[in-house]
């Protein structure tokens, strides 16, 4: 029986969603520096994506004048109140349903899990406006997660991370079988493989506390690249060879090993006095092209070729990723996929 399926990130995309860093406690409440360097860095992977594909930019309130003189003329802007520019996260999921037509799930947000920084009054309805203006009705998830928190090989199987699904802050009293229920449902998966946690970094102030879309994404059915961190001083070097080996032992929904593809951390092992998390796993895969973080690094040019041989014909376009990760996230984080639905004649235009 034909079900509902989240589509792979590899397959065909109608546009990218994103939105435009606003002044907030992470980037600056007062718009100086920080937040211009936010908005260049931003900017910069919104005009990568265009070059292929449309992108749809989400900015607050009276602040289009400002977006566009970040952004391409390519690039359209929508006006829409912020409290922050995580698109993966706040944004909807987007499937395609049974009747080969989109579809979108809208999970509930809470800022990461009710985190005392985070503000979500406004973020938390994005993911319906986005709906809204691409001609859907989303479904309403019970369960608390973001679009971070998931990757998918687009044929069944979905990586979790524990700390994430089941974070008390999220959803206190969930079990794995109530999680993986309701993640099946909403993407039409049947397998999910656990993580046990994320990247140190990721659980310090401004963290997600694991997100899964820095330490290991689907490059293609069966093969997955793995963040590893190379340095014995570094708190992720027991953690990524702890993953790496457990993922070498997990199969796919079709029952197969999985291929790994270690992806090297960049050599930089501190930033801002606390342990990096910078990950070049955190990159962006859309119509012809891949958007990749580098971060002035020995290790870009391993990482950069790595990246072209898992995915050969598409364009390879590098991006400053340390102005995106000191904010606490990367090119993924800040990107949201709508995929092409077979039914749809013509992209709804925003």
């Amino acid at each position: 029986m034909t079900t509902r399926r989240m589509p792979a990130e590899w397959e065909p995309h109608e546009r990218t969603w994103m939105a435009f860093p606003p002044a907030n406690i992470t980037f600056g409440a007062d718009g100086g520096q920080a937040l211009h360097r936010a908005r260049l860095a931003w900017a910069a992977v919104a005009n990568a994506i265009v070059k292929y594909e449309p992108v749809t930019l989400l900015v607050g309130p009276g602040q289009s004048e400002a977006a566009r003189s970040y952004v391409s003329a390519a690039v359209s802007l929508v006006e829409r109140p912020l409290d922050d520019s995580w698109a993966r996260d706040i944004g909807p999921t987007f499937t395609i349903e049974a009747d080969g037509s989109l579809g979108a799930v809208d999970w509930i947000f809470n800022g990461w899990g009710t985190q005392d920084w985070a503000l979500w009054g406004l973020d938390r309805e994005i993911a319906s406006d986005i709906c809204a203006q691409s001609g859907l009705t989303p479904r309403h998830s019970t369960l608390t997660n973001e679009g971070g928190g998931i990757h998918v090989d687009g044929q069944g199987t979905v990586l979790l991370t524990e700390t994430v699904q089941l974070d008390p802050g999220r959803n206190p009293g969930w079990t794995r079988a109530r999680v993986e229920a309701e993640i099946h449902a909403q993407l039409g998966t049947s397998r999910a493989i656990w993580l046990p946690r994320g990247l140190t970094r990721d659980y310090e102030r401004y963290g997600t506390r694991g997100h899964v879309d820095i330490v290991a994404c689907f490059t293609a059915p069966g093969v997955l690249a793995v963040h590893e961190q190379r340095n014995p001083a570094h708190p992720d070097f027991e953690v990524t060879r702890a993953i790496i080996d457990q993922l070498s032992r997990e199969t796919d929904v079709h029952g197969n090993p999985l291929r790994l593809v270690a992806i090297p951390a960049p050599d930089v092992a501190v930033h801002d006095g606390l342990p990096t998390d910078f990950s070049y796993i955190n990159h962006y895969v859309g119509n012809g092209f891949v958007v990749v973080p580098v971060f002035d690094d020995p290790a870009d040019a391993e990482a950069l070729d790595l990246l072209a041989s898992l995915y050969p014909g598409r364009a390879i376009e590098a991006v400053d990723g340390v102005a995106i990760f000191e904010n606490g996230g990367g090119v993924h984080c800040i990107t949201q996929q709508q995929p092409t639905a077979r039914e749809r004649t013509q992209p709804v235009e925003p």
